[in-house]
């Protein structure tokens, strides 16, 4: 573990490898971060963990390492719901990022609709305990029925809180974007409990996407990440139009077990192996929930 003398963690990779796959042109990171500066953009007081700076600076310089031509920058939790940081970034993509934010419940529509002309596409509903104190379902559905039009709500949560969460998720009016597949028990394999359960989630509502992500999260054995790919590939293979891929950099609370970004890219083709399942992961499926008017 990185530790700097301000007792700040880092979580990503000094020195990723330059991955053997080769995104197509176009290819959009749908799910990465940024932490600070911190001395631009204060942490939150309510922040679980404390990173190191990890700016737009150094995420557009693992994209293009990586080779994609865009960022979909999700609000970290470490900021809490200050989206200063997220929308600094955005503005200095060149118009090659779009955001999700967090906010507080009780925002307003004109805030909302800064927002949107800072970038943003979406609004983060966050259940992991270990990272949020509350979670108010009701103020939830509130302000998700007042987004601006095109906009999402995405859902992080683990398997084990699906059942429970269901009539929150049927309740929500806008279209929803899953992180990392609701954390399923890859081990269990493509037909496991966790895995059932998230197909009739799918199976329940066509406007909802997941993101096929984090086999360095998901996947305990470790690199090259098997149970990962072979419960996630036909998933992707099922789902084709509804899959969303990202790097999850710089990897909130990875201290302990850093990815390698490169071998993160390299599963790309282990659970979308064609042409045609590649473009709409990392093009198509991204394109239409953040720059739906190209």
């Amino acid at each position: 573990m990185s530790i700097d003398a301000d007792g700040r963690i880092r979580s990503w990779s000094e020195t990723p490898s330059a991955p053997h796959f080769v995104p197509p042109q176009g290819a959009i990171d749908a799910h990465c971060h940024v932490f600070g500066p911190a001395a631009d953009f204060p942490f939150s007081a309510k922040a679980k963990y404390l990173p190191q700076d990890a700016g737009p600076d150094m995420l557009f310089a693992l994209r293009d390492r990586l080779g994609f031509d865009r960022n979909v920058i999700v609000q970290a939790s470490c900021h809490g719901t200050d989206n200063a940081a997220t929308l600094d970034a955005i503005a200095k993509s060149g118009g090659r990022a779009r955001g999700v934010a967090v906010v507080d419940p009780a925002i307003s529509d004109a805030e909302l609709a800064r927002l949107h002309d800072g970038g943003i596409r979406g609004i983060r509903f966050n259940f992991l305990k270990r990272l949020v104190d509350d979670a108010p379902k009701d103020l939830f559905l509130d302000v998700a029925a007042r987004l601006p039009i095109g906009w999402h709500v995405v859902v992080y949560f683990e398997a084990d809180i699906l059942a429970e969460l269901r009539p929150f998720l049927d309740a929500i009016p806008v279209p929803l974007v899953i992180d990392h597949m609701g954390r399923p028990d890859v081990s269990q394999g493509p037909d496991g409990a966790d895995m059932r359960a998230f197909r009739r989630l799918l199976e329940s509502r066509e406007d909802i996407h997941f993101k096929a992500t984090c086999p360095d999260r998901l996947d305990s054995a470790g690199p090259p990440w098997e149970d990962f790919a072979r419960a996630v590939g036909p998933l992707v293979a099922d789902y084709p139009d509804r899959a969303l891929w990202g790097t999850d950099w710089p990897h909130p609370n990875m201290q302990d077990a850093i990815p390698d970004d490169g071998a993160l890219v390299d599963v790309i083709p282990r659970i979308a192996p064609t042409s045609d399942l590649q473009r709409k992961l990392l093009i198509d499926n991204p394109r239409k929930l953040y720059w739906p008017d190209e």
